[in-house]
């Protein structure tokens, strides 16, 4: 694993780039959840590296090993880090020209990729426990709690301490204050992003030509497939497919919003986001695991 910077608009990024052994088949940027850092996806990025990929994961601006200063001296929103998703991507493809490459998101990871000014360096879109944020979409437990976070919560702590101080009310995660703003706006809008955002961002979730697949678990504590399905149909111009998977499909008692990466699911999960990705590079149908499409 290699450590690297990138600069954005004079903003030091945080990446961590994985090698493969041999010729690298593809490039996989990997575009991690809300609050999660890039440490948290390792296992599973040395591992995609031993199956033949070029991986690489990063800290959004101002998160992470990317933050520098303190949080409450960030300036970011989340067009700035659809921006710095953008230019991880560029730097990827730049240093892997001639192979596809590949986006794994995770949760919000998959949700900024309709907002790329140039989508055209993706080939394909491996979505994982991701959907629309729209709050009435929520699973139903985290759902009971969510007005309490967006109209009281969130604006309250936020103005108190200049950013979302999630670590130590034990939610979400540390995060800037244009950040959590513009997300609770977001997940205000039964359209999520494109409500919020506008003509603007459905022009570009419309703009999106890459494969999306979307992988979708049953027990997800965070996320239903009803807001999979909501958020998949905002890329409205491209082959788009939602796969459910059970823990029983893996022989799990739970996998959850974040089990996917963790490496008790080395030999059942991971080889299907393998299978996945080779999907999504034979065109069109061809995305799929062995899951229940929905």
């Amino acid at each position: 694993m290699d450590r690297q910077t990138l600069q954005v608009d004079g903003v030091q990024l945080a990446l961590r780039v994985y090698e493969s052994e041999g010729a690298p088949r593809a490039s996989v940027v990997i575009g991690g959840a809300m609050g999660v850092r890039q440490a948290f996806y390792e296992p599973f990025a040395r591992w995609l590296a031993q199956q033949g990929f070029r991986v690489t994961t990063f800290d959004y601006r101002g998160h992470g090993d990317s933050l520098q200063g303190p949080m409450r001296a960030v300036k970011a929103d989340l067009f700035d880090w659809a921006q710095d998703y953008e230019a991880v991507i560029t730097g990827a493809k730049a240093a892997l020209p001639a192979q596809p490459l590949y986006l794994l998101g995770h949760s919000l990871g998959a949700q900024l990729p309709g907002l790329l000014r140039n989508p055209a360096q993706v080939d394909g879109l491996l979505s994982v426990a991701a959907g629309s944020g729209y709050w009435r979409d929520n699973a139903p437990k985290l759902k009971r709690m969510v007005p309490y976070f967006w109209w009281v919560l969130v604006p309250l702590a936020t103005r108190l301490c200049g950013y979302f101080p999630g670590r130590a009310l034990k939610k979400v995660g540390d995060l800037p204050a244009g950040v959590i703003l513009q997300w609770r706006r977001w997940c205000l809008s039964p359209t999520y992003s494109v409500g919020a955002e506008g003509a603007a961002a459905a022009q570009s979730y419309g703009a999106v030509r890459f494969p999306v697949l979307a992988l979708s678990m049953s027990d997800d504590e965070l996320m239903t497939l009803r807001g999979t399905h909501n958020l998949v149909n905002l890329y409205t111009n491209t082959e788009r497919r939602v796969e459910r998977i059970t823990p029983a499909d893996v022989q799990a008692r739970r996998i959850g919003h974040f089990g996917f990466f963790r490496d008790q699911f080395q030999q059942s999960l991971w080889p299907r986001a393998v299978e996945a990705l080779a999907g999504l590079g034979r065109g069109p149908g061809a995305a799929t695991v062995s899951g229940t499409t929905v």
